[in-house]
This record gives C-alpha cells, sequence and structure tokens, in this order.
C-alpha cells in the first residue's frame, strides 16, 4: 500500500514584537463566562504590575467593550498601524469598537482570517508582559488562524461543572496538543453558589467536574471561580470586579486564577515547544 501524503508544514510562528506572553483564553462551548474571566484576568494582572494588552478575537459576540464600559473607536497612524484603546489600565483593542450597535458580523472564514491577523499583526501593542486573548467558542477558524499566525505562548480552558460543557472542553484541550500549544490549565466558573441565608455552598451547577476532567487530561487546575452576582453585574455596567482590587467583593478568586496563570508560564518559559502546526 503506497504512503499516504505527507504532511503540509505550515510557515513558523512568530511572536509580536514587544510582547512576552500570548494567552489564549479559549471553551468548548458559548456561555461559561469566558469573556468574563478574560477580562478580569487582564484587570488582575494590571492591578498585580503588570503591563497588559486585551485582543477580543469573538468576532461574533465582541463583548469586551461592554464589559470595559468603553466605546471608543481606535485610531490609526500615517503607516496604517492601529492604535489600541486604553480602558481601565489596559491596551484592548475589539470588532465591537469598529462596528459598534447591532449589526451582526455575517462573515466567511477567509474574511476573519483577514482581521484577527490585523489584530496581531497591525496594532501597535508596545511592550506588554501579557497579551490576553478572547477567542470565541469552539474550535473553528478564528483559533486556527491564531495558531498559525503567532507563536501562542499557552491557552487557559475555561468551563462550567457541567457534564454538557465538559464535552466540549475535552475538545478544546485536544485542538491545543494537536497544534502544539500548551494547555495552562482549566478555570471552572460558575463553580459554587454560596445560600445568602445560610451561607452554605449551593451546586447549582455541579462542582468539581472541571477539575476531574483536567485530571483526567494532565493539565492543572487553575481556579474555581464561585457564583456571585456582583460578577456579573461588574460585567454589566463596565466595572468588573477585579478592577476594584483583591480586596474587591467576588474578586479573590479571579486573582487567584491570576497568579497560577502567571505560575504556569514561568514552568513553561523557556521550553523549545514542539513542531510547526502541520496539516494532513
Amino acid at each position: 500500500m503506497p504512503p499516504g501524503p505527507a504532511p503540509q508544514q505550515m510557515p513558523e510562528r512568530q511572536p509580536i514584537p514587544g510582547v512576552k506572553n500570548l494567552v489564549a483564553i479559549a471553551s468548548g462551548k458559548g456561555g461559561v463566562g469566558k469573556t468574563t474571566v478574560a477580562v478580569n484576568l487582564a484587570l488582575a494582572l494590571v492591578r498585580l504590575g503588570h503591563k497588559v494588552g486585551l485582543l477580543d478575537a469573538d468576532v461574533y459576540g465582541p463583548n469586551v467593550p461592554i464589559m470595559l464600559g468603553t466605546l471608543q473607536e481606535p485610531q490609526a497612524t500615517a503607516e496604517k498601524r492601529i492604535i489600541p484603546v486604553q480602558a481601565q489600565g489596559l491596551k484592548m483593542i475589539s470588532m465591537g469598537l469598529l462596528n459598534p450597535g447591532d449589526k451582526p458580523m455575517i462573515w466567511r472564514g477567509p474574511m476573519l482570517h483577514s482581521v484577527i491577523t490585523q489584530f496581531l499583526r497591525s496594532v501597535e501593542w508596545g511592550e506588554l508582559d501579557y497579551l490576553i486573548i478572547d477567542l470565541p467558542p469552539g474550535t473553528g477558524d478564528v483559533q486556527l488562524t491564531l495558531i498559525q499566525t503567532v507563536a501562542v505562548t499557552g491557552a487557559v480552558v475555561v468551563t462550567t461543572p457541567s457534564v454538557v460543557a465538559l464535552a466540549d472542553v475535552r475538545k478544546a484541550i485536544e485542538m491545543f496538543r494537536q497544534v502544539n500549544v500548551e494547555v495552562l490549565g482549566v478555570v471552572e466558573n460558575m463553580s459554587t453558589f454560596a445560600c445568602p441565608h445560610c451561607g452554605k455552598p449551593v451546586d447549582i451547577f455541579g462542582h468539581g467536574e472541571g477539575a476531574k476532567t483536567a485530571i483526567a487530561y494532565g493539565v492543572p487546575v487553575l481556579g474555581e471561580i464561585e457564583i456571585d452576582p456582583r460578577i456579573r453585574v461588574g460585567g454589566d455596567t463596565g466595572k468588573p470586579v477585579a478592577a476594584l482590587g483583591e480586596d474587591g467583593v467576588g474578586a479573590k478568586s479571579l486573582y487567584s486564577v491570576a497568579r497560577a496563570v502567571t505560575k504556569r508560564l514561568k514552568e513553561v518559559a523557556g521550553s523549545t515547544g514542539g513542531p510547526a502546526f502541520q496539516i494532513d
């Protein structure tokens, strides 16, 4: 039997000049609080003394501007470079700033590839310790464009404890492994709710299943974030709880996740990574 075609090797993925760590925030499905985690993680890193950028790559549902309370349009330089918007100490870019309002983005793959490439390569990010990228849910075109275009330092996978969400988490972990991107760990969001009357924990969506999945796949658990209405209100009003500092109500678990992410990045620093992304 003749051998099959040799794998097609992609061009080497290059880093973004000035950016030390590029961290993708992913989820296997929508509705698990991925953007909430991305925004609060970025703000926690800022409050911990780091230089941070936030790229909203969820082109179909760009909610980062709402959560940061800004609709300021980014400017361009004479060389047609994009200047990111400054919001609460972050450098931020989002399609929600370029296409505000309720008009939907009805785009095919090549158009998505073009805009994500511009956000990565044409934005004046400057010197950053961390560039956080809020990916759309799933394992589609935007994820592949990101992975093929730049050297991603690592990925954080966000889930809820529900069995339905965890089925998609496994796919997300496998996707990153197949394209040789380090999975920094799993964050279990909406983990436990403390009853306001008796103070006892109530497992509305279950509890601990995210940790079990992470352990089964040999990746760390970066933290559990409780169900707290104040986290939701903060995002809805453009005042995320992490912006209030670690002692802010509802922020402690988010800062714990931020510290876990920085610790994991130090662990993987200096590793050469796997071979270039291949397509069979």
